[in-house]
């Protein structure tokens, strides 16, 4: 990875990666292969490959999300270096949002097993005593959380706290791109969270189509990087739920 980019470089890099990107008839050529040796071989010829490094058919469900944590955070220090070094530290901190439901699970003083983890950060917190893994957090890549881990339900706040404070202050056209796309996301959130049952994947594809046309209305600006990465966790996510779904329930099972 090079050591700073440009925002020219960026937009380049984003353009490229935008096109492509799979469309609905592709995941829904995906979504109809019902096995799951053959959906890895399947989505193995599109450009979700990289992702798939270190999957075979028959791994389970924690070899999953252990590649598919890995893989963001590959994608995470990716769009990173195609920046300015001004904002690498912002971007770097992305690589953590995915842990944010696991953290307040064991916040909250649930169990993990720790041979579900092959990383050995999150080794040493499922280890711990409950009493005790406040003081691990603050050792951690996690450590800017720390000081929300006695109130698990503000985590998303501290995560959002230290990303603000990485982030340079943005002027001009720069600063409306930025706060169009970060209230877009944050609107996605909060729907998402009063949302009712099933309604998930209809708020997910109004959360893409924002997305893409923020994709034209940042261009050449930092915020582009961001409406990048969100259009990557959104397709992160949806592959891990059609792995997921073959690897759990057998396949007679899957609609």
């Amino acid at each position: 990875m090079i050591d700073s980019g440009s925002l020219e470089l960026m937009q380049a890099r984003v353009q490229s990666r935008h096109g492509q990107r799979l469309g609905d008839v592709e995941w829904q050529a995906l979504q109809n292969t019902r096995d799951f040796g053959a959906l890895l071989a399947a989505a193995r010829e599109t450009t979700l490959r990289p992702w798939l490094a270190g999957l075979t058919p028959d791994v389970g469900a924690a070899r999953i999300e252990a590649v598919l944590r890995r893989q963001w955070g590959a994608t995470v220090d990716e769009v990173r270096g195609w920046m300015p070094a001004a904002w690498h530290a912002a971007l770097a901190w992305c690589a953590v949002l995915p842990d944010l439901p696991a953290l307040q699970h064991l916040a909250r003083g649930g169990t993990v097993q720790r041979d579900r983890f092959d990383d050995a950060g999150w080794r040493a917190l499922a280890s711990a005593a409950p009493a005790e893994r406040g003081s691990v957090v603050a050792t951690s890549r996690w450590a800017a959380l720390a000081a929300a881990w006695s109130t698990p339900e503000t985590l998303g706040q501290a995560w959002l706290a230290e990303w603000q404070r990485r982030a340079p202050a943005q002027r001009g056209d720069h600063a409306a791109g930025w706060l169009g796309s970060t209230n877009a996301l944050r609107a996605h959130v909060q729907t998402f969270a009063a949302a009712p049952a099933g309604t998930g994947e209809a708020l997910r594809q109004d959360l893409r189509g924002r997305l893409r046309l923020l994709l034209r209305r940042t261009t050449l600006q930092p915020a582009l990087a961001v409406v990048h990465l969100a259009l990557c966790a959104l397709d992160l996510e949806r592959l891990r739920g059609e792995l997921l779904r073959r690897s759990l329930f057998v396949p007679a099972k899957v609609a």
